[in-house]
């Protein structure tokens, strides 16, 4: 029965996931052209892809590379781009802390952005719940896949898939459409207009480091909109409460 369950879990999940690989897949696309293109060969391309996973760091990196700048500069760029994952794990932990470490790390490896999202939208809470590692799985193994295919198909038609066909941007309008209805209420609406503000403004902050301002405050202000929302009803209701037991009276 447990078998079962998992099973329906990770195929519940790996369901939920498909509208995003396509998007995923774009942008594995996209990153595995600008690799070649930035002129890496296809062996140490298809070693960036497997090891890094993480489009962003791959492609603020390549620059780097291309002028030859010191690996601890590189690797220092890759670190702050991906520094939004150290926030991905905090969320994660509680869920999964009961886990070894090794099969924690491999999760960490494997997860991504929109599966993270995908994963709590559908456990907000931190309580025991059946088929939560199957339904992770089931996001993140198939997203891993996504990226990877998509890559590597990238990597090994470099030379042949032009920049102008705007892979990224179809990448871009794939995710949104995934991203879009996770903004479910008003609190998160607020972090996502003030994190895209923020990134607007400080779009050219060395090292991306504007991104990582941008999803601070952006998380910063959705908690305090939610603290402010639920406080504001909490009155809302205790004043109802005294009314009607005025009314009683």
């Amino acid at each position: 029965m447990s078998f079962e369950s998992d099973k329906a879990a990770f195929r519940e999940g790996f369901t939920v996931g498909i509208p995003s690989l396509f998007g995923i897949g774009a942008w594995g696309l996209v990153v595995g052209v600008a690799m070649i293109k930035a002129g890496l060969t296809v062996p140490q391309a298809l070693g960036m892809t497997f090891l890094v996973f993480a489009g962003s760091a791959q492609l603020a990196s390549l620059p780097l590379i291309v002028a030859h700048a010191p690996a601890w500069v590189i690797f220092a760029t890759a670190l702050v781009v991906n520094l939004r994952f150290v926030i991905f794990s905090a969320i994660l932990a509680p869920h999964f802390a009961h886990l070894p470490w090794r099969t924690r790390a491999y999760l960490g490896y494997f997860s991504g952005d929109i599966s993270v999202a995908l994963f709590i939208q559908r456990f907000p809470g931190f309580g025991h719940e059946k088929g939560k590692l199957p339904y992770l799985k089931g996001l993140i193994i198939p997203n891993w896949a996504s990226w990877q295919i998509g890559s590597v198909v990238g990597i090994l038609l470099g030379s042949q898939v032009p920049m102008s066909w705007g892979l990224g941007f179809a990448g871009t309008l794939a995710i949104l459409c995934i991203m879009l209805p996770l903004v479910m209420n008003k609190a998160a609406m607020a972090g996502v207009a003030v994190a895209g503000v923020v990134a607007l403004l400080l779009v050219n902050f060395p090292y991306k480091l504007g991104l990582l301002v941008a999803v601070v405050l952006g998380m910063g202000a959705a908690m305090a909109s939610e603290e402010w929302l639920e406080a504001r009803a909490s009155r809302k209701q205790d004043a109802g409460t005294q009314d009607n037991g005025d009314a009683h009276e």
